[in-house]
């Protein structure tokens, strides 16, 4: 047994992690800290986990986790994870990081979005991108793994075969993302006030997301050069999932038959990325608490352009269902073990 700690347990991944773990026959958790719910039962927080978990929230510092545990997952804001990580990987223990410290090779990236000193660049340019589909074989050897954003999962997933195949210009990408509520996290505000998004919808981040240089960086080392996107993120009055809609202009004319023909030989064996029959688009729902991807795509003949629809549940395949997968490959379990269940539907 793997003994796991959580740093930051009692937000959206968090929980989600505890609910997945929970069931992970060779992990046991030994540690979930929380400085709001200090001294209160995870199941008295989160009623769901009731009977799955008796652990206590603890308030307790990075070491006294450590101290315990033999993996730590980290679930706290951007600019909290690089101390934690910088110690735990001095003391050899496995991390992965659900937040955004981590992600980018070159750590003045993300001073640049992010707008904070990193502190780490040395260990920032040895962290490794865990996307499994694109990056398996390294994460298994990765002692730190960045866990990826849950936008830049769907965008690099739906887009990922064209451009390591070369079918599509990179320079007229465009993405439209659409994501659930619980992607903005458990902490109180405004715009997620249910008479603010419910029955409606918006586009927030426009040509600033963050997540855009975390796809330009894994988008530009599939196509082997530099590619920059236009991201346009919106807020659904959904609680969980992710949508996106990316389109491009085809480098040569191709057929939607052939092009499935390369997504489905690009991801032929991956458990968790399904292209769906012709004419079947994404649903959020279809994989509502799962860790799968679905997928389609079609060519527009008139435009020459190929549409590519990518669904994801934001809080499982695009956080915490992927850092279990990690967790899986850097611990040499099977990667599927505690993941392989299909979305809730209806």
């Amino acid at each position: 047994m793997i003994k796991a700690g959580i740093i930051g347990a009692t937000g959206y991944t968090g929980a989600e992690l505890v609910r997945i773990l929970s069931r992970h026959p060779e992990v046991e958790l030994v540690a979930l800290t929380s400085r709001s719910y200090a001294g209160e039962g995870m199941a008295g927080v989160y009623p769901s986990l009731t009977g799955y978990t008796n652990l206590t929230c603890e308030n307790l510092t990075p070491d006294e986790v450590m101290d315990r545990a033999e993996v730590i997952f980290i679930a706290l804001p951007h600019g909290h994870a690089v101390p934690v990580a910088t110690r735990a990987r001095e003391r050899g223990i496995k991390v992965i990081d659900l937040g955004a410290d981590w992600r980018f090779r070159n750590a003045g990236t993300y001073e640049e979005w992010y707008k904070i000193q990193h502190g780490n660049h040395e260990l920032a340019a040895r962290a490794v991108y865990g996307l499994p589909e694109i990056h398996r074989e390294a994460i298994r050897s990765a002692g730190l793994v960045a866990n990826p954003g849950c936008y830049p999962t769907s965008a690099i997933l739906g887009l990922a075969p064209l451009l390591k195949g070369g079918y599509i210009d990179p320079a007229t990408i465009i993405i439209d993302a659409k994501s659930g509520v619980s992607g903005a996290g458990r902490e109180a505000r405004v715009t997620s006030l249910f008479v603010e998004c419910n029955e409606s919808i918006n586009p927030y981040g426009v040509a600033s997301h963050r997540h855009t240089p975390e796809i330009e960086q894994e988008l530009s080392a599939l196509a082997g050069k530099e590619v920059k996107v236009t991201f346009t993120p919106h807020l659904l009055p959904i609680s969980r999932g992710i949508l996106s809609t990316m389109y491009a202009t085809l480098v040569r004319p191709a057929s939607t038959e052939e092009l499935r023909g390369v997504y489905e030989e690009f991801y032929a064996g991956e458990p968790f990325v399904h292209l769906l029959p012709p004419d079947q688009w994404p649903h959020t729902r279809w994989v509502y608490g799962s860790n799968n991807c679905h997928l389609n795509l079609a060519v527009d003949t008139r435009t020459g352009r190929v549409v590519v629809a990518s669904a994801i549940d934001n809080l499982t395949k695009g956080a915490s269902g992927q850092a279990v997968q990690n967790l899986n490959l850097m611990c040499g379990f099977p990667e599927t073990m505690a993941l392989e269940v299909p979305g809730l539907c209806p």
